[in-house]
């Protein structure tokens, strides 16, 4: 049922979820029928990167594939960074929830005889990725489970409200201070609970060109933060090599499942170039192919993605969306080629949880896109967040199933900060640019240098709340992009293009540490690098 935020009682014994994605979905309704509260930014279906995606969900389903070989191939794209038991964990789940996702009225893909029908995509070794309606998966999902948790009694759904600071006592959660979306001259509220799921999403608005909606602009991420939570390989940011040069933002994207299909990527002569960066030329893992893109733009080529051979006429029907908004920019598909440039599109960083979904503050459980499981690595491979996003709310469930969760404590008398107002326009503007163009799909010293020193003088001295939280989860990315000093996975720096094998660990830091390795880049002293992650 939904309920005006003025009904919702200042303390509560409900599990709080904040997140209307995927993640946080999944969650409230593998809950049922215990109590939660569900917080959403935005009306269910909107602003949610998951109702976005197109490519689908990666899942060991077909007659000849399996865990294992599926696992071996997270596990080969992720720069030696992958937790093999966790990768191994999330394909060993990856049919029960196909199942339960089905049991909410998903409408996957079947083929003639029935049985689910799977496609491939990049650096998957077999056809694994379940769709619905070619490139319409996460709308399909999100609104199948929005339909589900509507329906669902014991979930209060809050629209509307953001989640702009985490309340802790005792270095344990105490709820949430809340704001209504878009209206920086209300005054905060608060809610009280002693169990708090994030599932806010992803940093990729943070970012001038990024397929993602605006509300994913690292919210979850630096609420977090701020509370002390331990981040996870925060420098690690995937872009999405084929996102449709539109003039939209966010920019509409082209999903990977078109060059699985055979379309290929040539420059602005007509000239085939990921054949000669990679074997798997089109295919190869999305770091490779981002920058084999970028290198083409900057060279003044160009890049376009070209179906026109692979799908021409069949364009309209197998993937409806991307022609949609191919016809939208007036672009015809099946006789020209898509004009295409990186954007950030996912971050493989975020609260660092274990294999539970639980974080380092007690009470604090994240799943989704803000979290760090160690499943993606260095570089996600296609299709699997969405499958990490169901498996870790299900495990969430069960864990907070399984607890004596404690009655609220009394709100605190005094808000975590008054801050409101409106973010600065030119800030923001400022410092999606910068994101872009430092700490994006190459990067080095001096700019990373910049951008650090920038974000942490603007998440010091930013009259608003928001745009304090957008610099903090900046400020996380850029410190460990520039502390650490090699290239791995979707991380490029030009100054330290090799991989070194002895920085063959996870991150884990705190955004203490962040503002340390800022201030130290100030002072021209060396920072402290973000300490390894300990078993």
């Amino acid at each position: 049922m939904t309920n005006n935020i003025h009904n919702l009682t200042r303390s509560t014994d409900d599990v709080v979820i904040v997140g209307g994605g995927l993640a946080g979905l999944f969650c409230a309704l593998k809950l049922a029928p215990r109590p939660v509260t569900l917080i959403s930014a935005a009306p269910l279906g909107q602003g949610a990167s998951s109702a976005w995606a197109q490519g689908g969900i990666a899942a060991a389903v077909a007659e000849g594939d399996s865990p294992e070989a599926h696992a071996a191939d997270t596990i080969a794209v992720g720069g030696g960074l992958v937790d093999e038991a966790v990768a191994l964990g999330i394909a060993r789940e990856a049919a029960p929830r196909i199942h339960d996702l089905l049991a909410y009225g998903v409408p996957f893909d079947r083929d003639l005889e029935g049985r689910l029908a799977v496609g491939r995509e990049a650096a998957h070794s077999a056809r694994r990725i379940v769709h619905v309606r070619g490139d319409g998966a996460g709308a399909a999902i999100i609104a199948a489970l929005g339909d589900a948790v509507r329906r669902t009694p014991s979930i209060r759904l809050i629209e509307g409200f953001v989640a702009e600071a985490l309340l802790t006592e005792d270095g344990a959660v105490s709820g949430l201070q809340l704001r209504e979306a878009g209206n920086f001259a209300a005054r905060p509220m608060m809610i009280a609970s002693r169990a708090v799921v994030l599932a806010t999403g992803g940093i990729g608005h943070l970012y001038g060109v990024t397929t993602n909606p605006v509300e994913a602009s690292g919210s979850g991420l630096a609420i977090a933060a701020r509370a002390g939570a331990v981040i996870a390989d925060p420098e690690f940011v995937q872009f999405h090599p084929t996102a449709i040069m539109a003039g939209r933002d966010p920019a509409p994207l082209a999903t990977e499942a078109l060059r699985g299909e055979g379309a290929t990527l040539i420059n602005g002569n007509g000239d085939r170039f990921m054949a000669a960066l990679h074997p798997l030329a089109e295919l190869a893992p999305r770091d490779i192919v981002a920058r084999g893109v970028f290198a083409e733009i900057a060279a003044g080529r160009g890049a376009f993605l070209d179906a026109r051979e692979a799908l021409g006429a069949r364009f309209a029907d197998t993937f409806p969306t991307v022609h949609a908004s191919c016809i939208a920019a007036g672009i015809d598909p099946a006789k020209q080629a898509i004009p295409i440039a990186p954007a950030a599109h996912y971050h493989m960083g975020g609260i660092a949880v274990d294999e539970h979904g639980r974080s380092s503050i007690d009470g604090l459980w994240a799943g989704g896109e803000v979290s760090s499981t160690g499943a993606h690595g260095a570089n996600r491979l296609a299709s699997n967040s969405l499958l990490e996003a169901v498996v870790y709310a299900a495990r969430i469930a069960d864990d907070i199933a399984g607890r004596a969760i404690p009655s609220p404590a009394r709100l605190p008398d005094a808000l975590v900060t008054t801050r409101g107002g409106a973010p600065d326009a030119a800030s923001v503007k400022q410092l999606r640019t910068m994101m872009s163009a430092c700490v994006g799909v190459i990067r080095n010293s001096d700019e990373l240098a910049e951008a650090a020193h920038s974000f942490a003088a603007l998440e010091r001295e930013a009259a608003s709340i928001a745009l304090r939280n957008m610099a903090a989860s900046a400020l996380l990315v850029a410190a460990s992009a520039w502390s650490r000093r090699e290239s791995r996975g979707a991380h490029f720096r030009s100054d330290h293009p090799a991989e070194i094998p002895a920085l063959a660990q996870r991150t884990t830091t705190t955004l203490a540490a962040a503002r340390e390795v800022a201030e130290s880049l100030t002072e021209h002293l060396v920072p402290r690098i973000a300490q390894p992650m300990i078993a």
